[in-house]
């Protein structure tokens, strides 16, 4: 754990640093929270998560998996990924991430059940891009039918990616040694 309070520290140390020589980087004691928040968290389910298997393939399914989470919360904190960050309906977004802990939870982090964990992610994402279209969310200044669905796509392709190793990961234990 000491390697990821250290690597909080390093990560946050770069705005920190750049904020002496650049007005453009204005970051509050507010941002400086919830991206040591984010970052240690991640970093932390990442130790404990990864910790069930000791295969390649499953740490990354794990890494990659938090990894696009992380990414999916701080791009929706940033810029929003439907409108601008201030739009509510990015809020539905959440709802994707408490669905993948709460599958994880009843999968017990286990090979096979992340897999479908992880798929059903993919097509919950996809199915938000097509609820915000059909809501008319598209028709902001932010948005474009392209934007949503491309941002979308790409998040969902990772959660896929994070599913086809956990189903790697679920072959190697499953193949007996020769």
């Amino acid at each position: 754990m000491k390697y990821v309070i250290l690597t909080t520290a390093a990560i946050l140390s770069i705005p920190l640093i750049a904020m002496r020589f650049s007005s453009e980087v204005n970051w509050t004691f507010s941002d400086f929270l919830f991206a040591g928040i984010l970052i240690s968290a991640t970093g932390t389910a990442y130790v404990l998560i990864s910790q069930v298997s000791n295969t390649l393939s499953y740490r990354l399914a794990v890494g990659t998996g938090i990894a696009t989470g992380f990414f999916m919360i701080w791009s929706n904190g940033a810029v929003g990924l439907v409108g601008s960050e201030n739009n509510d309906f990015n809020a539905v977004y959440f709802g994707l991430l408490l669905l993948g802990f709460v599958g994880a939870l009843v999968a017990r982090f286990q090979s096979k059940g992340m897999t479908y964990v992880l798929s059903a992610m993919a097509v919950a994402q996809m199915g938000i891009a097509v609820a915000a279209i059909i809501m008319g969310q598209h028709e902001l200044p932010e948005s474009s039918v392209t934007e949503i669905l491309g941002m979308n796509f790409f998040f969902a392709v990772f959660w896929i990616t994070s599913a086809l190793l956990f189903r790697q990961a679920a072959m190697e234990v499953v193949q007996p040694p020769v």
